[in-house]
């Protein structure tokens, strides 16, 4: 009778161990996919640094008021994430670190609009499995030069990418917003 009380506790012992083995790797797992799809190109602040030569302004907001809303939304096709904008301003250069979902998850892009047009455009963050293609120079660069010919649409067709719709679509969304947002700062 203690033989066999000993072998059912070490079977149950052995169940126990099983079990929180079968979790730690679960966590694992999680873990490492979670840490795959997030990738940090470059921080919003080394872009902003960048932008102006390590001299940055101080950081301004735009808040988007009820007159706003409805043009955003319009871009966007919903509301955005937050009810104000950082950017930064410098002469006819402003920065913007703008933030759109892909498929599910963020992703974090940095704008530049130098006289009415896009100068620079780079994604930052990046926490989709798929689709960061949209960060190579190859894509990018279709941007270089863009502006607004209506109130929301960009001067130039995109070529998407193969597998990436979703991202291209929140660049280009990006892309629109954050022309539409200058147009707005520097009619004040």
């Amino acid at each position: 009778m203690i033989m066999m009380v000993s072998i059912l506790e070490l079977v149950i012992s052995f169940n126990t161990m099983v079990r929180k083995l079968l979790l730690l790797i679960i966590l694992l797992i999680w873990s490492v996919s979670y840490c795959e799809a997030l990738q940090i190109f470059q921080t919003p602040k080394a872009f902003v640094n960048n932008t102006f030569e390590d001299n940055p302004p101080k950081a301004k907001v735009l808040w988007l008021t009820k007159n706003l809303r409805p043009m955003v939304k319009e871009i966007l096709h919903h509301n955005y994430i937050k009810r104000r904008i950082q950017y930064w301003s410098k002469g006819s250069k402003s920065t913007w670190i703008l933030q759109e979902t892909g498929k599910e998850k963020l992703i974090t892009i940095g704008i530049v609009v130098d006289e009415d047009k896009i100068s620079e455009i780079k994604v930052l963050e990046f926490r989709e499995k798929r689709g960061d293609e949209i960060r190579h120079a190859f894509f990018t660069d279709q941007f270089v030069g863009a502006f607004l010919k209506s109130s929301t649409q960009l001067d130039r067709h995109i070529d998407g990418i193969s597998g990436a719709t979703l991202s291209v679509n929140a660049m280009k969304k990006l892309a629109r917003l954050a022309l539409y947002l200058d147009r707005i700062i520097n009619e004040k």
